[in-house]
């Protein structure tokens, strides 16, 4: 798995600087999300009119409110990355709120949404390697269990390279700030593709 990732990052993208250039939407999704659920929390005020203002989302359910993040952020367009993008932000929405049971969407807390971005990120990835890599790991497999098996393993194996990647640069003091968070998802976007690549070598 490790070699097919570096293979993927290596030669399906010709290297980190480009793999970089293709996920160049993940990391401005990840600020706008960031951005989305500031509002959401009341850290910053909504803007005239938006579809997510808390006053107006009051009272919804989870799906609803989830829904509205989602056209909020990264409304249909008709591309494939903005389907990949739309669904990975509901599925780190959805973990969110499995990790923190207590935590609400219209207030989480800065360590809920840090969490929410990060793992943003590592589902935006994966969805992307899905299309590209998902059929081939698929066709391999002896029977259709296995095959769905081994993409859970890819896909937990890209959410602890890029968890992994988001603590080192918490360690180094590079925290997912207002109005830096595009910017640390592309560091550690670069840290992730350095590993993946690092597998091919």
């Amino acid at each position: 798995m490790q070699r097919g990732f570096g293979r993927y990052v290596r030669d399906g993208y010709g290297g980190t600087r480009t793999a970089l250039q293709r996920m160049a939407g993940t990391s401005s999704t990840a600020g706008a999300l960031g951005s989305t659920l500031d509002v959401l929390s009341g850290n910053q005020p909504p803007e005239p009119g938006s579809a997510i203002d808390p006053t107006l989302l009051g009272g919804r359910s989870v799906d609803e409110i989830m829904d509205a993040v989602v056209e909020a952020v990264r409304p249909v367009d008709g591309t494939q990355d903005a389907e990949a993008s739309r669904a990975a932000i509901k599925d780190a929405l959805a973990e969110t709120l499995t990790r923190f049971p207590d935590a609400d969407l219209m207030g989480l807390t800065s360590e809920q949404r840090e969490f929410a971005i990060e793992r943003f990120t590592a589902h935006d990835v994966f969805r992307r390697f899905d299309p590209d890599v998902g059929q081939s790991i698929r066709d391999k497999a002896p029977n259709a269990t296995t095959g769905l098996a081994r993409l859970r393993q890819a896909r937990d194996y890209v959410k602890e390279t890029v968890s992994a990647a988001f603590r080192a640069l918490r360690d180094a003091g590079k925290t997912l700030t207002s109005g830096r968070i595009s910017a640390v998802v592309r560091e550690a976007l670069h840290e992730t593709f350095e590993v993946f690549g690092g597998y091919a070598e």
